[in-house]
């Protein structure tokens, strides 16, 4: 009996999930507040823009190509509801689609306030030899004369959409799945991070857009997987 109880643990996204929310969201404010979008990107450009802004390996590969690759791995989600291969049927059909759905939950947030954001990408900017004013993303309403729809990172959330993937795992009452499941939310968080620097080296996003593609990435899928998969199955008594 002990060693059956020991194998089990309550998911911390379900006793402590708002409590890491907020503190997360309190992290990206803090970042917006202390300025150090402005003291970032200078490091990368100038006066006559960003160096690195067509350079192959990041535009080519790390933009074009993972981005299709997120579709590919978007289909290959899709299938493994229907047809389950592997660690995929340790999960239900249901928590399967609720993950699928959490995914694109999120990319679809970010899209829609991404095309409503007045916000310049970097590389727009008249100090880095572009035609906009920096305008905080605060500054709701207020264009800062560019071309605006830069925040939050589409290209991040490619990757941190698929925070949600580690969900059935991560919610699961089983230790290990859900040791599994923490190793698997690091693994896509730790690929959004990069996914991210690549546009903040090229110019196109500041750090803060990234922080809070990961945040709303988290709390939409979070709560779309809540509100969808049900109960996870308990302990056998």
């Amino acid at each position: 009996m002990t060693t059956q109880a020991s194998s089990h643990t309550m998911p911390w996204v379900q006793t402590r999930g708002w409590h890491i929310t907020l503190l997360l969201l309190a992290l990206v404010v803090m970042w917006d507040l202390s300025g150090w979008d402005l003291r970032v990107m200078p490091w990368f450009g100038s006066a006559q823009g960003f160096a690195l802004k067509e350079n192959w390996w990041l535009s080519t590969v790390m933009h074009t190509r993972a981005q299709q690759l997120s579709v590919l791995a978007y289909v290959f989600l899709l299938v493994m509801v229907f047809w389950p291969l592997g660690p995929f049927r340790a999960a239900s059909r249901r928590q399967r689609a609720a993950s699928l759905l959490a995914i694109t939950a999120s990319l679809v947030a970010v899209s829609i306030l991404k095309r409503i954001s007045l916000t310049s990408c970097p590389w727009d900017l008249s100090l880095f030899g572009g035609p906009a004013s920096y305008v905080s993303h605060w500054s709701l309403g207020v264009s800062d004369g560019g071309g605006g729809r830069c925040f939050p990172s589409g290209h991040a959330s490619s990757a941190l959409a698929f925070m949600a993937v580690s969900f059935p795992a991560l919610f699961s009452h089983d230790a290990t799945r859900h040791r599994h499941g923490r190793a698997l939310l690091l693994l896509v968080v730790l690929l959004g991070l990069v996914f991210g620097m690549t546009q903040t080296v090229r110019g196109a996003h500041y750090p803060s857009h990234t922080l809070w593609t990961a945040w709303i990435c988290w709390t939409t899928g979070w709560l779309t997987y809540r509100w969808t998969a049900g109960q996870p199955a308990s302990p056998a008594d």
